[in-house]
């Protein structure tokens, strides 16, 4: 006979520190398993912190049976979402569970009733906390440890989703991308094309000035994504929020805008893959961990284009492949041997052609599900 599972809010202290760290029991022999630095993730998950929450609301749940934790989920609603695609849909995020079917069905119909509660006709997921965040399970790519805020999961998450009644809302896919391209010559014919009859300009970030740079970011990120599946507009605190959490991290000369007439009109944003070092930090950065990231920075091989934006008037001049270029042209000289680009939505055909052609391949594939109506 199968025990019973219960449920539990996540009400003090102590439980939530046991939320935060059950994954150690989930991934303790999985080689590719990246520990998410504590800190930064008690951080994202507190209200007087992330102005996440200015427009959202969420749960933390914990899952036993016979007294052992055996799973965890948060509830999440995301008004400003909601709002902005005229859905009611409650997302659950932060998913860890042994491979366990009860465990997964309670999990998820917690996260459902509390939404039906408040109003919500969609169940959707995972999103950790936003697609503005790590989102969406991994499908496909399970060999090889994830980049930089790209998340990770057991295979058996899949079918502990597909037996639970979800089904798929979108495929996300990441490309990778490494020096030795075959396109290289086509692409080289193209950009110097775009360049003899265009008259943009490059420069990048300006650290010393972030907050007024990341508002240029989401002021550009908000135009040129605005009809993209799922996407919500970055608040002006929410790029705050992110420039503090990145100003330590981020490498100036993967981050470039591209100016035409003296004005932004467009930026392709990389970070270093900070996750070859994170990965043997066991989620301490400090007292030691600190010191591993200073001295090891220079050592990391690989890099994560997270996104590139250009507003939509110069959307089809060739820019993104002028920024493409520039973004190589520098990581290259710093040393960097190969780049992800992630995530793209499966269905964004003019993305992923024009990934393909500088000399992207799909390695990874990620899932988003949903169940409507719960």
């Amino acid at each position: 006979m199968s025990k019973k599972v219960e449920i539990m809010k996540v009400s003090n202290r102590k439980d939530r520190e046991v939320f935060l760290r059950f994954p150690w029991e989930i991934y303790r022999d999985n080689p590719n398993w990246v520990p998410p630095l504590l800190y930064e993730l008690r951080a994202k998950l507190d209200p007087r912190k992330n102005p996440f929450f200015e427009h959202a609301e969420m749960e933390l749940f914990l899952a036993r049976k016979e007294g052992r934790v055996v799973g965890r989920v948060a509830s999440i609603i995301d008004h400003r979402h909601n709002e902005y695609h005229r859905e009611k849909v409650v997302f659950f995020g932060l998913y860890e569970s042994l491979n366990d079917l009860e465990v997964a069905v309670a999990l998820l119909d917690t996260v459902a009733l509390w939404g039906k509660e408040r109003g919500m006709e969609i169940l959707r997921g995972p999103m950790n906390l936003s697609m503005n965040d790590e989102c969406a399970f991994l499908l496909e790519g399970f060999d090889r440890p994830p980049v930089v805020m790209m998340p990770y999961n057991p295979p058996y998450y899949i079918e502990l989703m597909e037996k639970a009644g979800l089904t798929k809302a979108r495929d996300l896919y990441a490309f990778l991308m490494t020096r030795d391209h075959q396109t290289m010559e086509k692409v080289q014919a193209v950009i110097q094309k775009v360049r003899s009859i265009t008259s943009f300009a490059m420069r990048t970030v300006n650290m010393k000035n972030i907050y007024e740079e990341t508002r240029k970011i989401a002021c550009i990120y908000n135009q040129a994504w605005s009809r993209n599946w799922g996407f919500v507009p970055w608040t002006e605190k929410e790029m705050d929020f992110m420039a503090r959490r990145l100003k330590d991290f981020a490498d100036p000369e993967l981050v470039i805008f591209a100016l035409h007439e003296g004005k932004e009109v467009g930026f392709a944003f990389g970070l270093p893959n900070y996750n070859e070092i994170i990965k043997n930090l066991n989620g301490r950065l400090l007292p030691f961990g600190v010191f591993q990231l200073l001295f090891n920075r220079k050592k990391i091989k690989g890099m994560r284009a997270v996104v590139f934006g250009v507003l939509p008037r110069f959307q089809h001049t060739g820019l993104a492949y002028l920024l493409y270029d520039e973004l190589e042209r520098r990581a290259r000289a710093r040393g960097y041997q190969w780049a992800e680009t992630s995530w793209q939505l499966e269905d964004n055909e003019a993305i992923n052609r024009f990934t393909t052609s500088i000399g992207g391949r799909i390695y990874k594939k990620y899932r988003i599900y949903e169940k409507k109506p719960i």
